[in-house]
């Protein structure tokens, strides 16, 4: 299992590095951000372990320009900046999870193997379209669409609107939208998930489209046709 660390501290490179090694992935490393560009544009990588602060172009600027070039691979990114400001930053340039510094070996382990259980098996094509109302999610081609109009999605929105469209008319918790989209590994305030949802109910419930994600106060939400 091949994996790639975008990180410029000797320190934190070398602790990766050994853990990894020693649990059995094979670990390649950049010490900046246009390194790492270039080595994960150029080979392939089961997950990219990704530090916010690099030299020259940064963290979020790798993830950016990655997602751009349709890159799908895994990307955990790590930091000393654990606000929830912070954090939704990160994913919202396209990154899967996020690990705030410093941290165990264990949970650094424990995300890794969170991520590369989420990727996607292949999708017979009799059941590759979601649909709820006039609202598509293609899982082949990663593509959502209303009234035949494209929905631009983050990798990120994408994963929730997914878990939505397999749990319609279903009040989904807080913890349960966490749990399921960002993993049960991921530690993290559950205002995030009110975040993403209010992304998301701006691009799905556009212009005077009727409204199909809803919130149940005081229980979560719910995507359903309104009646």
């Amino acid at each position: 299992m091949k994996l790639l660390l975008i990180e410029d501290e000797p320190s934190v490179v070398s602790f990766i590095r050994r853990y990894l090694t020693e649990a059995g992935y094979d670990v390649s490393v950049a010490l900046d951000g246009q390194s790492g560009l270039e080595m994960a544009t150029d080979n392939t990588f089961q997950l990219i372990i990704l530090d916010v602060m690099l030299p020259g172009m940064n963290g979020i600027a790798v993830c950016k320009q990655l997602r751009k070039q349709q890159n799908t691979t895994p990307i955990l990114m790590l930091t000393a900046l654990g606000s929830t400001e912070n954090v939704v930053t990160g994913l919202d340039s396209g990154a899967d999870d996020y690990l705030v510094k410093p941290f165990k070996q264990a949970e650094l382990l424990a995300r890794i193997r969170s991520l590369l259980r989420r990727q996607p098996e292949a999708t017979p094509a009799a059941a590759s379209i979601l649909k709820i109302a006039d609202l598509e999610l293609d899982l082949n081609t990663k593509s959502a669409s209303r009234y035949d109009e494209t929905i631009a999605l983050t990798a990120t929105e994408y994963r929730l609107l997914e878990y939505m469209m397999r749990n319609p008319r279903r009040v989904l918790s807080r913890m349960e939208i966490l749990e399921n989209v960002w993993g049960v590994d991921f530690n993290m305030n559950t205002k995030v998930v009110d975040v993403y949802v209010n992304y998301l109910r701006k691009k799905v419930n556009r212009k005077s489209q009727p409204a199909l994600i809803q919130t149940v106060v005081g229980m979560g939400y719910m995507l359903k046709e309104e009646e």
